[in-house]
């Protein structure tokens, strides 16, 4: 199983590249992880809701250009399915079982296409808040370790 995390965006201040950066190198004994960072279309002050829809198309279709074709891809966003820690680190036994990889996606600061969302497996919400993407990926990173840290036994997570 190989874990790749598609996130539109680049160019992260250092604190974001710090967090990420930590978990990124804790989990890779477990489990093979990628980043992949995608341009954000260019945005201007005044864009319209047309203007905002097209840069989310433009994005979209940059994450989907980027999936291969045995990947499952699940969209990130906060509209989709909650799981606990426990039940992450349940839902990666299973893809690791079955040999499943698995593409992550991130959307830009208008979250993503309604054609990743046609797409995505299943959606899959970090929390109810709105999360700045950003930090998205450190805390998704950091639960993708914990889930892992379950699955070792390791005692970085303690209930």
């Amino acid at each position: 199983m190989k874990i790749r995390i598609l996130t539109i965006g680049q160019k992260m201040p250092a604190w974001v590249l710090q967090g990420f950066e930590d978990y990124f190198k804790r989990i890779q004994p477990f489990v093979t992880t990628q980043l992949v960072e995608l341009p954000m279309a260019k945005r201007g002050k005044n864009d319209s809701p047309a203007d905002i829809l097209k840069y989310c198309q433009i994005e979209g279709e940059s994450i989907l250009s980027n999936i291969k074709s045995n990947e499952l891809l699940i969209a990130l966003e906060v509209g989709g399915r909650e799981l606990s820690t426990e039940k992450l680190a349940d839902t990666m036994q299973d893809w690791m079982l079955q040999g499943q990889d698995v593409v992550l996606a991130i959307g830009g600061p208008d979250g993503l296409s309604d054609d990743v969302r046609k797409a995505a497996a299943w959606h899959w919400s970090l929390s109810k808040l709105t999360l700045p993407h950003p930090m998205v990926r450190i805390i998704l990173i950091e639960q993708l370790y914990r889930a892992m840290s379950i699955n070792h036994h390791h005692p970085y997570h303690r209930a």
